[in-house]
């Protein structure tokens, strides 16, 4: 099959990126996501659209809140576990989970099963967007569009 033209995408021609830009010891729970920007590659500007493998055991962040950035999933593969401010439950394929800004409930997923997992990951790109993670001592602010990690009281890593 010929190679697909903008605006299509064919989501195995986007780089895999592995991982995260946490600083340690975050950065390797979440060594085993796995991103493909198909946002980028079709060249969005307003929102990111992220086709996500998680292995085994992989986290695909710390349990955060966004203060201006909605984000939204939607279960392609796999059963994954949903943590939330409320708790745990499991979303298998099909299933969506939608993350209003500015609400303060925390979420993550976890890979808990045995098989890799796979979903879409959908988020805005708000300027100046600042996450809380309640669970570790880690602040984070999107500055020019790069997001800067420092230690809940400031100090940078």
């Amino acid at each position: 099959m010929a190679k697909l033209q903008l605006p299509a995408i064919d989501p195995a021609d986007v780089k895999s990126e592995q991982g995260s830009n946490y600083p340690e010891p975050y950065a390797g729970r979440v060594r085993g996501r796995h991103r493909r920007r198909l946002g980028n590659a079709a060249g969005l500007k307003n929102f990111g659209v992220n086709l996500v493998t998680l292995e085994p055991g992989a986290e695909s962040s710390m349990r955060h809140a966004h203060g201006t950035q909605d984000e939204f999933v939607y279960v392609i593969e796999g059963a994954i576990t949903l943590v939330t401010n409320d708790g745990r439950q499991t979303l298998t394929p099909g299933m969506t989970a939608g993350f209003p800004a500015g609400n303060g409930d925390a979420h993550q997923l976890i890979n808990e099963t045995a098989a890799p997992v796979r979903y879409l990951e959908v988020g805005d790109r708000s300027p100046g967007d600042a996450v809380v993670y309640p669970d570790v001592d880690m602040a984070a602010k999107s500055i020019d569009g790069k997001w800067v990690f420092t230690h809940k009281d400031g100090k940078p890593y």
